[in-house]
């Protein structure tokens, strides 16, 4: 079976945004125009075709990213047929996690902003990621219907408050309720859509003679910017020459291919205004899976790194991002395929557990409608249903060409819950209700309390196992009763030391022999791990036994020195020590090793790290003392404020351990008229008062 779209038209692209930008309205109008979903979902009735999940619907915000196919052929059908494969990703801090997992597999992203909120502190999250996966991106600034609303004023904030290098595209004509249409900037023309159907057609018309100048002013930043795509347009430029429409575009193509610039876009999605020319945008300015970094994968010998082009005639290889469970065909694995042709029926190999896997169905989704496919191509996304061992970031490979895919990184959880099923029949449903909430969700955790038996569950926030909760309940019928949230706290040393471990048992029989020395340190690195050197001269420690003192270092930092919290950064070189020809093996020298960094609890300096929270509540200025306040009293440190047209804005530092319930606390201070987003900065000593009240209830 050929392929029906060329590589080169294919796009592959996500929506990123801050909750209520108007993403999902935006992604719905995109569908629409592109002749997909017949009938317009709007977020409001709880209708709209991406948010699938019954919750989604419930609370108006994204959580799951769908992937969808749609086609388009431009405005006035300029083009050939593209295929636009959109990610949608959820926009709430509790989710950044699936963000970053779809940046990972797209191509390009448009990012919707709120034409009068502007850049928001989600907005910056999302920008550094897109920054990290160096992924192109164009900007639809939405809602310009709003009041408040100020296109240049949001294109200003890219720049300050994001770094970016921001040329508008396009001019609004008229604000608030008075916006009716744009001006697009290249052609010097106004585009107004028709509000009979909506927004399916549209005319041209000139430019009111009163933003002529200011349209002239933007028109030449646009073509300075082209101008530097190559030495041949510059020198026109330069010269006095004109560039021509055509020329226009391939330099802002070029460039914003280059993560140089970011065109912006502007109009209201939910009034049907300016979609459509920004689907025109992502044709033009945003990628093809050729156009693309090739991925790069590590071979057999975990050792070669080889790239794989984005062609149907180079061996398969594709990445897992998401898994959904399905309630009609159970589990449902988003992948991109980067290289090579998959098809139904085809043996895989997945390198991260070293099982083959069959494949059976696969099926291209419409939001949550599907059509069965035989065949999927390199640069498209499917979903394979009936996958068993594959989760999260994990590589399906050709059995011949063997290649792991780079691995995504997941956070890890800082808050956790204990959870109890209600009655017994819930109990063993729980069980399976969490694995798969786990497999399809790598920055959730669960794990039993060896001491209580207690069912703990970790995440990245409390609305993240509020969600999970609520799924179970809904998805599995599992009813459980919550814990009270416990924070992830961590330990670290501060001092150097240096300490002896000595495990000697003679008592009749074969004996026990171990001995070391260990000079103990903080890592300079500021790295998480063990970082371990084996500083042994003239076999005083034979090294078949080094591999066990590091092991033993390394279990004991897992259950810590002072708490039972994991230990951070520490450095550790074995320096000295003794053996026993009869009585010495590993697990003498493991426990030794152990035991010596239980000293560090007296001689290290050991304290508790706890989880701060990267804090912005944005507030009516009548409620600033209280809000301000009442983030003191929380052990808060205010790091800015400042205005913006929602309000004033408060950045802060706070502990987690004082953040659960603020959600409630801020709706009833303000009467709900401030909001607030909260996302985990870094591990930061704790009070010694706090420290000593953590450390006397895990006695």
């Amino acid at each position: 079976m050929a392929r029906k779209t060329p590589i080169a038209r294919y796009r592959n692209i996500g929506i990123v945004a801050h909750v209520d930008a108007g993403k999902t309205t935006t992604t719905e109008r995109v569908l629409f125009y592109t002749g997909l979903s017949h009938k317009m979902g709007e977020v409001h009735d709880g209708a709209a075709t991406m948010d699938w999940m019954e919750q989604e619907q419930e609370r108006g915000i994204t959580i799951t990213s769908a992937a969808t196919t749609c086609f388009w052929r431009g405005m006035q059908k300029q083009f050939d047929e593209h295929r636009i494969n959109i990610i949608d990703t959820p926009g709430h801090v509790d989710f950044t996690i699936e963000v970053e997992r779809s940046l990972r597999v797209l191509d390009g992203a448009v990012v919707v902003l709120c034409g009068s909120s502007g850049v928001q502190p989600q907005t910056e999250t999302v920008w550094r990621q897109a920054n990290k996966y160096k992924v192109p991106r164009l900007v639809f600034v939405n809602k310009m219907d709003r009041a408040g609303a100020d296109f240049l004023r949001v294109v200003a904030q890219l720049k300050e408050r994001l770094g970016a290098a921001p040329v508008p595209l396009q001019l609004a004509i008229g604000a608030e309720e008075l916006f009716r249409g744009v001006v697009d900037l290249i052609k010097m023309k106004v585009i107004t859509w028709s509000e009979a159907d909506q927004g399916m057609t549209f005319e041209y018309t000139e430019v009111p003679a009163e933003l002529v100048d200011e349209c002239l002013r933007l028109r030449e930043g646009i073509v300075e910017a082209a101008a530097e795509a190559n030495d041949a347009f510059m020198e026109r430029y330069l010269e006095g020459g004109e560039l021509t429409e055509d020329e226009i575009k391939q330099g802002i193509r070029a460039r914003t291919l280059a993560n140089e610039i970011v065109p912006v876009f502007c109009g209201s999605a939910f009034k049907n205004k300016g979609v459509q020319a920004v689907l025109d945008g992502v044709v033009e300015y945003l990628p093809s899976p050729t156009e693309v970094k090739a991925i790069e994968g590590t071979l057999d010998d975990e050792e070669t790194i080889e790239e794989r082009i984005a062609s149907d005639d180079a061996p398969f290889a594709a990445l897992a991002f998401k898994i959904a469970t399905d309630p009609f065909v159970g589990v449902l694995t988003f992948i991109r395929v980067y290289s090579g042709v998959l098809k139904s029926g085809d043996a895989v190999f997945n390198p991260i557990t070293s099982k083959k896997e069959r494949i059976g169905r696969m099926v291209q989704m419409h939001a949550n409608q599907r059509d069965e496919i035989k065949e999927v191509c390199a640069g498209d996304i499917a979903a394979v249903i009936g996958l068993k061992d594959v989760s999260t970031g994990e590589t399906l490979c050709d059995l011949n060409h063997r290649i792991t895919l780079e691995r995504m990184d997941f956070p890890e959880p800082v808050i956790s819950v204990a959870v109890e099923p209600k009655t017994k029949a819930d109990q063993e449903k729980m069980g399976v209700a969490l694995g798969k909430l786990a497999q399809e969700d790598p920055s959730f955790r669960v794990k039993t309390d060896e001491e209580t038996g207690q069912t703990i569950i970790s995440g990245m926030g409390e609305l993240h196992l509020d969600i999970i909760v609520d799924r179970m309940r809904r998805e599995f019928s599992v009813e459980a009763n919550i814990g009270k949230p416990q924070v992830a706290y961590r330990e670290a040393i501060r001092n150097t030391c240096e300490i002896e471990g000595k495990f000697i048992r003679q008592s009749g029989g074969r004996g026990q022999y171990g001995h070391i020395w260990v000079r103990f340190e903080p890592r300079e690195d500021g790295a998480e791990g063990l970082e371990f050197i084996n500083g042994i001269v003239g076999g005083v420690v034979p090294k078949e036994y080094v591999p066990a003192v590091e092991k033993g270092i390394g279990e004991q930092m897992k259950n810590g020195v002072l708490a039972g919290y994991p230990l951070l950064g520490l450095k550790a070189t074995l320096f000295d020590g003794s053996y026993h020809d009869v009585d010495s093996s590993e697990m003498a020298f493991k426990i030794a090793a152990s035991m010596a960094t239980k000293e560090l609890s007296k001689k290290g300096g050991a304290v508790l790290l706890e989880p701060m929270m990267s804090v912005e509540v944005v507030t009516p200025e009548e409620n600033m003392g209280d809000v301000v306040g009442d983030l003191n009293r929380r052990r808060g440190l205010i790091q800015g404020m400042e205005e913006s047209v929602s309000g004033k804005v408060v950045r802060c530092e706070v502990p987690l351990a004082e953040m659960f319930g603020y959600a409630t606390s801020l709706r009833s201070a303000t009467q709900g008229r401030a909001t607030f987003t909260m996302e985990f900065l870094k591990y930061a000593e704790a009070p010694n008062n706090v420290a000593a009240e953590v450390i006397a209830k895990r006695a």
